[in-house]
């Protein structure tokens, strides 16, 4: 198969294909006539996999590391449990970084609704933002 082929049959971008094949993940055969990069059955299998556990939060770094595991007969899947817990955990921990976030960017949302715009003589750049952040700096004792 060619590029465009495994790509077709992964439902996935001529792009990916190549970058997966720049990284070193993908090996295809290259034909020496022409130079085309040709792939078999097995490239289309891992490139699946890929996408698989790119969806679930792998890092490509993570998939070489599995993949390699695999191709030296071992079984990675107590790598896999061990990463996607890891992963849950950051993943997790940024839903509630967002979440910190969204409520700070509601409050601020409410408390200028009613406040003018006005153009600071003082330097400060935007006046809004400035006593949100002093509000805050209040509160945290800094």
């Amino acid at each position: 198969m060619r590029v465009s082929d495994l790509a077709r049959q992964a439902d996935t971008t001529s792009e990916t294909v190549r970058h997966y094949t720049d990284i070193g993940l993908l090996k295809p055969f290259r034909d020496p006539g022409n130079g085309y990069r040709h792939y078999d059955v097995a490239d289309l299998r891992l490139l699946r996999f890929a996408l698989k556990a790119r969806s679930l939060g792998f890092t490509l770094a993570d998939i070489q590391s599995l993949a390699t595991a695999s191709e030296e007969g071992e079984t990675p899947c107590v790598q896999v449990r061990s990463l996607i817990e890891r992963r849950l955990e950051e993943v997790e921990s940024r839903i509630r970084e967002l979440q910190a976030l969204s409520e700070r960017m509601r409050s601020a949302m409410t408390e200028w609704q009613d406040k003018p715009d006005c153009h600071l003589d003082d330097g400060r750049v935007c006046g809004l933002i400035d006593a949100v952040v002093g509000e805050d700096e209040a509160r945290s004792g800094r």
